[in-house]
C-alpha cells in the first residue's frame, strides 16, 4: 500500500483529508506540526509527502527541506491557503512536485497524486538498478555482495554492502552522512554514526590493496569515495 505522510496543522482538515485518502487505499500517517512530521519520517518509509505550508514549531517549507536531506527523491506536494507567487516559487525551488492553494477539490487532489506516483515509477523502471560498480582494480556487485580484485573475493556483510553501494553511486562525490544513516540505519544519532565510521573502515581495509582507491572524511559532510587513476563506474 502506498504510504503518504500528511502534515496539517488544522486538525478537523487533517481528519478528513486523512479519511478521503484513506478511503482510496492509500496509508496515511497524519500529523499536526512540522517537528511530529520531521519525526514519522526518520521513523518510516514514505512514497509521498503532504505538507501545508503555515504550521507551528516548525513549518512546512523548512520540514520539506529536512526531508529532502533525508530523501531527496521523495515527492512533496504543498498545501496552502496563500497565494502569494513567491510562496509558490519558494516551494518548487525547494523541489515541490505541486502546490495547491486552499480549498481545493479533493478529487483532483486524487488525480496529482496519482500523475506523481506514475511519474516516480516510470523514472524507477527507465532506471534500473546497477549491477556491477568498477572501482579501480576491484568489481563490486551489490546484489551478490561480493568484491573482486584478480583472484580474490570478498563477501560483503548487507550493511557494508548497502554502504559500498551509496559510494559508488555518489564515485568522487560526498556522500552525505546523513542521507547514508537514514537509508542504511534508519536514524540519525551519535550510536548510529558511530557504527558508520566502523563500517567505513571496514571497507577501507577490503580497498587497501589498490592504491587509487580511498575513502575521504570530508569533515562535518560524510565520506567520498575517490578513484584517483580516473577510472568510471
Amino acid at each position: 500500500m502506498t504510504k503518504i505522510l500528511l502534515a496539517e496543522d488544522d486538525p478537523n482538515f487533517g481528519i478528513v483529508l486523512r479519511d478521503y485518502l484513506e478511503l482510496h487505499d492509500y496509508e496515511v500517517t497524519l500529523c499536526v506540526d512540522g517537528c511530529k512530521g520531521l519525526t514519522a519520517f526518520r521513523k518510516g518509509t514514505y512514497d509521498l509527502c503532504i505538507l501545508d505550508v503555515m504550521m507551528p514549531e516548525k513549518d512546512g517549507f523548512t520540514l520539506a527541506r529536512d526531508i529532502k536531506k533525508l530523501n531527496p527523491n521523495v515527492p512533496l506536494i504543498f498545501l496552502t491557503a496563500k497565494t502569494l507567487k513567491e510562496d509558490m516559487l519558494e516551494g518548487f525551488k525547494i523541489g515541490a512536485d505541486d502546490y495547491i492553494t486552499k480549498p481545493f477539490d479533493s478529487e483532483v487532489l486524487l488525480c496529482k497524486i496519482k500523475a506523481i506516483l506514475n511519474r516516480k515509477a516510470g523514472a524507477g523502471t527507465a532506471k534500473p538498478e546497477q549491477s556491477e560498480f568498477m572501482i579501480g582494480q576491484y568489481i563490486f556487485q551489490p546484489k551478490l555482495r561480493l568484491l573482486t580484485r584478480k583472484e580474490q573475493e570478498q563477501k560483503l556483510s548487507p550493511k557494508e554492502a548497502d554502504l559500498l553501494r551509496m559510494l559508488c553511486q555518489h564515485l568522487n562525490d560526498v556522500l552525505p552522512r546523513e542521507e547514508a544513516l537514514h537509508q542504511i540505519w534508519h536514524e540519525d544519532s551519535y550510536f548510529t554514526a558511530r557504527s558508520m565510521d566502523v563500517y567505513i573502515a571496514k571497507l577501507r581495509k577490503f580497498l587497501k590493496e589498490d592504491s587509487t582507491v580511498e575513502i575521504i572524511n570530508i569533515h562535518g559532510q560524510g565520506y567520498r569515495l575517490c578513484v584517483h587513476n580516473g577510472a568510471q563506474l
